[in-house]
């Protein structure tokens, strides 16, 4: 069988940990054997952040923005264990984070369904979609160690020099202090974002802040929500049958539990961060969840959602054996390989990701599988394998596809 041939390369970001050895399994048994691949690569693993200042995240960000698709390998937030393991010049930012901010996109984020793995909310009989605002807030936030007593104020200076100043606390003793923002430009991009998705997908669209606490920076993202869809998508989810509301973030992680899914809900950026993670583990595995971020220009970011499995690398640097389950990680390069091959017109590169998808499924439901799913699924007597034998025999199914 002739390889399929790519016309433009993906923006390809290398990672760190257990990931990282998963990602060129991947390659190597997955892709490489079916694809002419053709990406511009880009290592983001911790090591070659903290040797190029972190430039190396901001390039691949970047080619992303010329390229219009990348696909990204799960990546080390450094905290100050990590200062120390990496012997780190500085605590670097979310990677994460860092891209999020010059795509300016939204991370939408969906599990994946597969027979014999039921959810542990039981009435949760369709996918839920996590649409996860991808700028500001504590990812982009400045924060202060207070030493002592003495007074906090938020301070802001207009270009004309003048000055608006709101008094945060007067401190009696050592505390902490924390600045966080957002921008009008970057909700509008996340409402739009969300309300075409939705209206894409023909779902219903949830969106829930705290604004009866704060009555300022929750409620311009409530407004602007609401503005946008009374001008520009009441009609179309009229027209659709789909219902867009908005209720506090408390009442809407209860009506999330009481619903059947099948909706799109619509978060803030931490608020996304943690409650993917949440719909994620509660479908089945925090492993079996997609994530895609889409910028106002078109252009996405495919990943996984979860992190590097790290007690999984230790293991692996030991000599042990690991039994991972890759399966997001295949995801994103399946989506990434399907919206390249849409994009510049290749049929072929679209089937192959649909096939990949199919034989990854297919695999778990005929009783093949890694040992965390194994503890999740109803399949009676399934075959636990290792990270390397799970991606082989993915491979083999995939053959029986193709």
């Amino acid at each position: 069988m002739d390889r399929i041939k790519m016309t433009t390369p993906l923006v390809e970001m290398d990672g760190d940990e257990m990931t990282r050895i998963l990602w060129q399994m991947i390659k190597d048994e997955l892709i490489t054997p079916y694809v002419e691949l053709k990406t511009e690569y880009y290592d983001l693993g911790l090591e070659n952040r903290n040797a190029t200042d972190d430039q190396v995240t901001v390039d691949s960000a970047n080619a992303t923005l010329k390229y219009g698709v990348a696909v990204k390998c799960a990546t080390i937030t450094p905290n100050a264990a990590r200062m120390t393991e990496y012997n780190l010049k500085e605590m670097w930012k979310s990677p994460n984070g860092t891209i999020r901010a010059i795509l300016d996109g939204t991370v939408f984020r969906a599990p994946i369904l597969v027979k014999g793995i039921v959810p542990y909310v039981k009435n949760w009989t369709k996918p839920i979609t996590i649409a996860r605002h991808a700028y500001g807030d504590v990812y982009k936030n400045t924060e202060i160690k207070v030493p002592g007593a003495g007074k906090a104020e938020l301070v802001y200076t207009a270009e004309d020099g003048t000055e608006v100043r709101e008094l945060i606390h007067r401190f009696d003793g050592p505390g902490i202090l924390q600045g966080i923002h957002n921008t009008e430009k970057s909700i509008t991009s996340f409402a739009r974002a969300c309300f075409s998705y939705a209206v894409d997908t023909k779902q219903d669209l949830w969106f829930a802040t705290k604004d009866t606490i704060s009555k300022k920076y929750d409620h311009t993202f409530k407004d602007i929500f609401q503005e946008i869809y009374e001008k520009e998508y009441r009609s179309k989810f009229e027209e659709l049958g789909i219902e867009y509301f908005y209720t506090l973030i408390d009442d809407a992680v209860a009506r999330v539990i009481r619903s059947e899914g099948g909706f799109i809900w619509a978060c803030k950026n931490y608020d996304g961060d943690v409650m993917s993670d949440m719909v994620a583990t509660a479908y089945g595995d925090l492993s079996m969840m997609t994530s895609v971020l889409v910028s106002p220009s078109g252009v996405y970011e495919y990943e996984a959602a979860h992190g590097t499995v790290q007690r999984h690398y230790y293991k692996h640097l030991k000599g042990e054996e690991t039994s991972t389950n890759s399966i997001a990680t295949i995801f994103a390069w399946s989506g990434a390989l399907r919206k390249r091959g849409e994009l510049d017109g290749i049929n072929d590169l679209v089937a192959f990701a649909d096939k990949l998808e199919k034989a990854c499924i297919k695999t778990v439901e005929d009783g093949k599988m890694t040992k965390s799913l194994s503890l999740i699924s109803t399949c009676e007597n399934p075959v636990i394998l290792n990270s390397l034998e799970f991606i082989q025999a993915i491979r083999n199914t995939l053959d029986s596809l193709m």
